[in-house]
């Protein structure tokens, strides 16, 4: 359970949709540790049955890396709507990793997240809510866990290597991780910064601001994702920070936006 209280929300040092920094106030709530993993989605569609869009549509945005180095304002490049990607199948034509049922669950949009948290006896976290969370106590930190982005040559989070979207260091292709490979913020929460986007139930102010980090979508709501992802690079979306936020449409389905819960505290 997180107390609430007072706290510095925002950035006027990065992007222009951080600002202005500001003072904020949340109530005392609990947050999940973890992202909702795979294994956890799982037991919410065998209790509920559920479809999710990218299901009933037959089909769901997944990264692609490009051959060489590309134009970086145009998302349609790198993302491409795959038939048959879905949660249990976020990359179709390859193999799962062994430790699947541990990776954040993507390829949900915001209705399934919010029906899965209500499920669990929650609900999504607001902007502020998140934010406080990610901070782990910290004031004006720049990350979750400091200023340095990898303290002692410490990796604190699943980012992109390399050079977006065509060169990925470590080879491969670049996705998401079992959740907890990385320490904890001050608060005992993994997993804010990287790996996944993360759902709010927010909605993203200024969207003439969103940027090309998601498929670019038709709509007139949009909402706050925190936390950055897998495909985040420095040169190109500097977004693994816990006052960084893009706004995407409530139907998006990627291979990169996943969720937590929150609890409202109990009347005393």
């Amino acid at each position: 359970m997180l107390s609430g209280g007072e706290f510095r929300m925002g950035s006027n040092r990065h992007y222009p949709e951080e600002r202005p920094e500001r003072t904020a106030q949340v109530d005392e709530f609990a947050i999940d540790v973890f992202p909702v993993r795979n294994s956890d989605f799982a037991e919410f569609v065998k209790a509920t049955q559920y479809l999710t869009l990218a299901e009933r549509q037959g089909h769901s945005h997944v990264f692609q890396m490009t051959e060489g180095p590309v134009p970086l304002n145009n998302s349609d490049l790198w993302w491409k709507a795959v038939p048959g990607a879905c949660w249990h199948n976020p990359r179709p034509g390859t193999e799962l990793p062994g430790d699947f049922n541990e990776h954040p669950v993507v390829h949900v949009a915001l209705e399934e997240a919010k029906a899965f948290a209500a499920w669990a006896g929650g609900r999504l976290p607001t902007e502020a809510e998140w934010e406080f969370a990610a901070r782990g106590g910290l004031r004006n930190a720049q990350f979750a866990w400091g200023d340095e982005f990898a303290p002692n040559g410490q990796r604190m989070a699943q980012v992109w290597q390399g050079a977006f979207p065509w060169y990925y260091a470590p080879g491969g292709t670049p996705g998401t991780v079992r959740v907890g490979q990385f320490p904890a913020n001050g608060h005992g929460l993994h997993d804010m910064i990287g790996n996944v986007w993360e759902w709010t139930q927010s909605a993203f102010i200024e969207p003439a601001l969103c940027c090309s980090c998601s498929p670019q979508q038709d709509s007139n709501t949009l909402f706050a994702l925190k936390g950055g992802s897998h495909l985040c690079a420095a040169e190109y979306c500097l977004r693994y920070r816990p006052a960084a936020r893009i706004g995407v449409a409530g139907a998006s389905s990627t291979s990169h936006i996943g969720f937590r819960c929150v609890y409202d505290a109990s009347p005393k």
